[in-house]
């Protein structure tokens, strides 16, 4: 009987992250997720929307990349780790990631500012280069239009909010 146990307990081991994976990603998960929607504190439903969307994530990376995926041995533990940071409420890790890295780039869009798009040539056969298209643009606005324009770009490298727009003729791009 202590050989049979034994020989379990290596299985059980040795196949952890098969047996716990689809327990900690799914089961808990879809528990709480069922308890959160009868509460009506919206906290709880948060947390578990928030689950879920990174969890699709996860899963659409997971196939995306699935050829790769399988030569890297650690990916089902790394898996299972990151799965529990996001799962356990007292990490609030699904909170974390959602809030830095998801929620800024559907929420707040960057847009990049770019007054000039080069072209190869002008009708008069003259190369279009940035320094024509600064003559260009100081004979049309003046010598102090050019300076403000420096001094926002400058002001704008430094302050930690990057938000730019692609300029094309009278196009408005936004850049994510």
């Amino acid at each position: 009987m202590g050989s049979g146990t034994g020989n379990f307990l290596k299985v059980v081991l040795k196949n952890f992250d098969v047996i716990a994976g689809p327990v900690v990603s799914l089961v808990y998960p879809l528990y709480a997720s069922i308890r959160a929607i009868e509460t009506k504190s919206p906290i709880d439903d948060q947390q578990w929307l928030t689950y879920w969307v990174l969890y699709s994530m996860i899963t659409l990376f997971e196939l995306t990349f699935a050829k790769v995926i399988e030569w890297l041995p650690f990916w089902s533990y790394a898996k299972l780790i990151a799965t529990c940071w996001l799962v356990i409420p007292y990490f609030s890790g699904a909170a974390y990631v959602y809030e830095h890295f998801v929620r800024p780039f559907f929420v707040n869009p960057r847009t990049v500012n770019i007054w000039y798009v080069p072209r190869k040539k002008d009708i008069f056969g003259k190369p279009d280069d940035i320094i024509t298209a600064a003559e260009k643009y100081i004979e049309e606005h003046g010598p102090d239009a050019f300076e403000n324009i420096i001094n926002r770009a400058g002001k704008e490298s430094k302050s930690s909010s990057s938000s730019h727009t692609f300029f094309d003729e009278d196009h408005r791009y936004r850049a994510y």
